[in-house]
């Protein structure tokens, strides 16, 4: 079993996702296919992940991917965590991970209608609800949560949520988790949004509207292969600990998935033991080296999570001040194949880097230069961060 170096790791890293500036994808769905699918939790991640990867794009190339061809399917899955996948994958994930989070979302419609006052026969006031949802629906006008919640009575029963005096508490209407749940179901996708690319403020509809066809579901065992084989291709060599983080499902399913695909071991640097696939070169042959390369990667990048287990390109007394307690990362700042520091914005929306190393004056320009590249490529707007880390929030920019 041959040993893969972290620094071999880093620089495969560098290559097949792209982010070093001399191996760049040419457009969005080479990008993607590299890649797996885009976090999408923050609506801007696509676009800024996509930015960061892509040579001359423009938001324009990332709107048509999502809202006219269709390349790109934002979809609920693993973690239930948003994700826009490409479109041949989507079978995989509805049949795997969604079907696993629209499970627990149903669960959490009961706790809620229970919370609501609604305690008799939930399961036929939940059926009630999705077919009404649906109906709505059918003539092909996509429409917004409350547009919804206007013409579904159902949707707008109320409950509680937490203590009154709790800044997250307050009285909802179910009409979120309802749609929510039929959209991990793959019964609706999120079609148009209503607003600016940074903001995540979807309209509504049915799968078939926005596809052609609803797609069909794999079974749970092979869409679990099909993501596992994508996510080698992708991250791989990685351990069974990042497998079961990344999937957001159990030891045995990720273990099956990886006997599906035929997956091997290789060493790794800290004595570990990673999975690649069967056919995958570095199971003999050393990574090239590659000259050292400055990136600007977003909140929740795929790349920074990837892995659970990050101590190859991240060190351990940085992760409190890059991320939160779940482990979502905020802004991200590379140099050489290790994350350095953060990026932040500036009130005049000039990109800064934030950096905690000492990385030499080859390193500090570098990232100056692709500050100056996401500055001129925003054209003045300004991100509004959800995941917002430490490192960012203590940022005090000139």
């Amino acid at each position: 079993m041959r040993t893969v170096t972290d620094r071999e790791r880093r620089a495969r890293l560098a290559r097949r996702h792209g982010l070093a500036p001399g191996h760049r994808y040419t457009d969005v769905a080479a990008a993607t296919q590299a890649m797996t699918a885009w976090h999408a939790t923050e609506a801007a991640t696509v676009h800024l992940a996509l930015h960061a990867r892509v040579h001359d794009l423009r938001v324009e190339d990332v709107e048509r991917a999502l809202y006219e061809e269709r390349l790109l399917v934002k979809q609920l899955a693993m973690r239930r965590t948003l994700f826009a996948f490409p479109r041949d994958l989507l079978p995989a994930a509805l049949g795997s991970a969604s079907a696993r989070v629209a499970a627990q979302e149903e669960k959490n419609l009961h706790k809620w209608l229970t919370a609501g006052g609604v305690d008799e026969d939930q399961d036929a006031w939940i059926e009630k609800a999705y077919a009404a949802t649906l109906a709505v629906l059918a003539d092909g006008e996509p429409r917004t949560t409350t547009e919804l919640r206007e013409l579904v009575p159902e949707l707008d029963v109320r409950f509680r949520m937490g203590a009154p005096d709790k800044k997250w508490g307050g009285e909802f209407a179910i009409g979120r988790w309802v749609i929510g749940t039929l959209a991990a179901q793959g019964r609706l996708v999120r079609a148009n949004n209503i607003g600016h690319w940074r903001l995540n403020k979807p309209a509504w509809t049915l799968a078939e509207t926005w596809l052609g066809e609803a797609p069909a579901p794999l079974a749970a065992t092979e869409g679990y292969a099909a993501l596992v084989r994508r996510w080698l291709g992708t991250f791989g060599p990685g351990t069974e600990t990042d497998l079961v983080w990344w999937l957001g499902s159990t030891k045995t399913a990720a273990r099956a998935a990886l006997a599906e695909v035929g997956a091997v071991q290789v060493g790794l640097e800290d004595g570990g033991l990673g999975w690649v696939l069967p056919d995958d070169p570095i199971v003999t042959t050393p990574e090239p080296e590659i000259e050292p390369w400055a990136a600007l990667t977003p909140t929740l990048d795929p790349t920074v999570m990837g892995w659970k287990e990050r101590g190859f390109y991240l060190d351990a007394d940085d992760v409190a001040y890059l991320f939160d307690t779940n482990g979502n990362a905020g802004n991200t700042a590379w140099w050489d194949g290790r994350i350095v520091g953060a990026w932040a914005q500036d009130e005049a929306g000039r990109v800064r880097p934030i950096v905690r190393h000492d990385i030499g004056d080859a390193g500090r320009k570098a990232l100056e230069a692709e500050a100056a590249r996401l500055t001129e490529w925003l054209d003045g707007v300004v991100i509004v961060n959800v995941y917002k880390s430490r490192q960012m929030k203590e940022a005090k920019l000139p």
